[in-house]
């Protein structure tokens, strides 16, 4: 109960961080990306002031990008008249590194160990790739006017390790030891993750190693298990 509380308070924490202080990946900031509108893909640069988006069209030349600073090819002010506005999705692809915890572990049966629902603490580092897309509409209003609304989505693929606990009991080692304590395990896997505005979760795939004497004992060493994570951008 006490790792569970624990738990669930860094989870909560961490998603708190997100509501305070956005994410750069969930925020829409300066930079290249891919427009899609009217099925018509192209790359742009956009250009993010407190009032409007300004993108400009770019260009190829040899292995560079080219941005055509003199033409601006679209504007995005915060507000327009009422009017048909297309909805326009820009992406971006980066490098991500991620703290993800883990708070909830689900362990395959084992010998005649049913199946485990774990909810010890667990920490890691993630590294993969990831995609974010950012939509672009109005909202109308009741004074004619159109708001402007961006939504975000992102998922990340990738891997992870890092350290976590695990009660070591005379169960899951088969009644090879007869005293019950907290071993510290390495965990290691890919993962998954889901980012829609600042929240974000994911599923894991993980394996453990327990890191004291017993590692050979303990019946889930390095076995899979299936997670829950939640995360906190670190780029």
């Amino acid at each position: 109960m006490k790792n569970l509380t624990l738990s669930v308070l860094i989870g909560l924490t961490l998603n708190s961080c997100g509501v305070l202080k956005p994410s750069p990946k969930s925020t829409f900031v300066d930079g290249f990306y891919s427009q899609k509108k009217e099925d018509i893909k192209q790359k742009v640069y956009v250009d993010v002031e407190d009032e409007q988006l300004m993108i400009h069209s770019t260009k190829k030349k040899l292995t560079q990008t080219i941005i055509d600073s003199l033409s601006v090819c679209e504007f995005y002010p915060q507000k327009i008249k009422n009017e048909t506005h297309e909805k326009t999705t820009f992406s971006g692809r980066s490098f991500d590194i991620d703290f993800l915890t883990i708070p909830l572990k689900y362990r395959f049966p084992k010998f005649d160990v049913p199946r485990q629902l774990n909810t010890n603490l667990n920490g890691a580092v993630y590294v993969g790739y990831r995609i974010d897309r950012y939509v672009v509409t109005y909202r109308p209003n009741p004074l004619k006017e159109s708001l402007r609304n961006i939504t975000h989505q992102g998922f990340s693929f990738g891997l992870f390790t890092g350290f976590g606990n695990t009660a070591m009991t005379p169960t899951n080692t088969l009644n090879k030891i007869s005293q019950e304590y907290d071993g510290v395990v390495w965990n290691k896997g890919i993962a998954g993750i889901l980012a829609i505005d600042n929240f974000t979760v994911g599923l894991a795939l993980g394996f453990d190693s327990l890191l004291d004497e017993n590692r050979n004992l303990w019946i889930y060493e390095q076995k899979p298990w299936l997670g829950i994570t939640f995360g906190l951008n670190l780029n």
